[in-house]
């Protein structure tokens, strides 16, 4: 971590940035090949609702919009500047943003200190601290925001599908990572807040956007992918703060030499040491991925699973082997163990379940396992004061589970208090019941190992929120 900025920490208010008003597209364009026509295009398309200003020299209309030669000619508030020109002209053009009242400013363009024009970046800085206008990037997609249907992410609709309405907010220095990262989401079954790609970091960093996030009520989890980490003591104090609030999950990159070198020929960053940085985030309280997989694991768990009560897991399956792999992820964590079925529920369970069925944790059901076979070992299962979480394995595979299995499953996670999660692993069949489970909020994971981390990070969280 290095120290940018030794001055005393001032909080950026983003929320014009996330909720304008009113937004200015400087460098709109007609040609549909420039990103300043994708941005418009998506206003347009998104149905946001404030006013849209298009910018360009010429000042001609751009889709059948009202276009004006410079931002100062609006004469109206405008909440949102989003520049898409060249680097060269930037600085230039967010002084005049500044002259108008522009209250927040996005600079997607790039060619600045991630080539080498490191005087460049540090003018467009400059401005936008004179005018105290909070300015994301450059080099960077930008924000989206969910609910104010703000979006100025250059990349055609029909190539990135938008995730549902939610509270996993994502920041990621990356636009190709974050991008990646949103596309993926659509079929995790999870739904989104807000969205940081913040580029370069010339004037908002990490610091002021977990700062904002961590007060934002709409905001339920974090998820962060970083190259580097500018102001190490401002970002330690907020991290503090924030990891007692809210799930954070974080992916750092440049683990490696190699990887901190392409670090900061990608965004400049200062990628720094990662051992320093895992032990930061482990103080905090922060949740770290080692990949995008890890990123989407753990923010759906935290997305939409409770508290659990303690480490007991119990697994149920309809197949054997993947019941003692489950077995051995679960033995294999720090914390989570195997539960013991209390004298209730096992009495219970030999009552309903066929005389091929030993009553034990894993509980195994059989290959032939149908939804009322299931339904029958959940009721149990979750009346047990001796089981905090639940593991449910479907394999698809078998002649018994289809899509009555999925709506039971779907039907008992409606009506659990302990956090309940699925394994299914398969194909096409499979991944019909994926999406049909994630869609009604039942977290689907691909492996024992992937499921018994999500649920030992959950457990880990919650400790570490409570300790005094």
């Amino acid at each position: 971590m290095t120290a940018k900025n030794s001055a005393k920490y001032k909080r950026k208010n983003l929320k014009p940035m996330l909720k304008p008003k009113s937004v200015a597209i400087i460098g709109a364009s007609r040609d549909p090949s420039k990103v300043g026509h994708v941005i418009l295009q998506n206003y347009i398309n998104s149905g946001y609702e404030g006013k849209i200003y298009p910018v360009n020299k010429s000042g001609e209309d751009i889709l059948d919009i009202k276009t004006y030669k410079n931002i100062g000619d609006i004469k109206k508030k405008v909440d949102l500047a989003i520049i898409a020109i060249p680097a060269q002209f930037v600085p230039q053009v967010l002084e005049e943003c500044g002259k108008a009242g522009a209250r927040t400013a996005v600079v997607v363009s790039g060619g600045f200190a991630e080539i080498g024009n490191v005087d460049l970046q540090k003018q467009m800085a400059d401005v936008a601290e004179k005018y105290g206008m909070p300015t994301l990037g450059p080099n960077c997609l930008g924000v989206m925001d969910s609910r104010s249907r703000s979006d100025t992410l250059f990349l055609p609709t029909y190539k990135l599908s938008k995730p549902q309405i939610g509270g996993v907010s994502f920041v990621a220095q990356s636009g190709a990572v974050g991008s990646t990262i949103l596309d993926l989401i659509v079929g995790e079954g999870f739904g989104m807040s807000k969205f940081f790609s913040y580029g370069n970091a010339a004037h908002v960093d990490e610091v002021d956007i977990l700062d904002y996030l961590m007060h934002d009520k709409e905001t339920r989890v974090i998820v962060m992918y970083v190259e580097g980490i500018n102001r190490g003591k401002e970002f330690l104090r907020i991290a503090k703060e924030a990891g007692k609030k809210k799930p954070i999950v974080i992916l750092k990159a440049g683990l490696t030499a190699a990887g901190q070198q392409a670090a900061h020929s990608h965004t400049a960053a200062l990628a720094g040491n990662y051992q320093t940085h895992e032990a930061v985030f482990r103080q905090a309280g922060f949740t770290i991925a080692h990949d995008i997989k890890d990123l989407l694991y753990y923010a759906k768990i935290f997305a939409s699973e409770p508290e659990p009560n303690g480490p007991r897991v119990a697994i149920l399956t309809n197949g054997g082997g993947a019941g003692v792999l489950t077995t051995d992820a679960i033995a294999s964590t720090r914390d989570l163990r195997l539960a013991e079925f209390g004298k209730e529920t096992t009495a219970a369970l030999k009552k309903t379940m066929p005389a091929l069925v030993n009553i034990r944790n894993p509980l195994d059901l059989a290959g032939d396992a149908d939804d009322k076979r299931y339904g029958d070992a959940l009721a149990a299962l979750q009346a047990d004061q001796n089981i905090d979480m639940l593991i449910v394995i479907t394999l698809f595979q078998t002649p018994g589970a289809d899509s009555r299995v999925a709506s039971k499953l779907i039907e008992y996670k409606d009506k659990s208090a302990k956090p309940m999660i699925n394994i299914s692993i398969g194909s096409s069949y499979t991944m019909m019941h994926k999406i049909m489970m994630e869609s009604a909020g039942l977290p689907v994971y691909d492996s024992p190992a992937a499921a018994a981390a999500a649920l030992s990070e959950l457990l880990r969280f919650y400790k570490f929120k409570s300790r005094k």
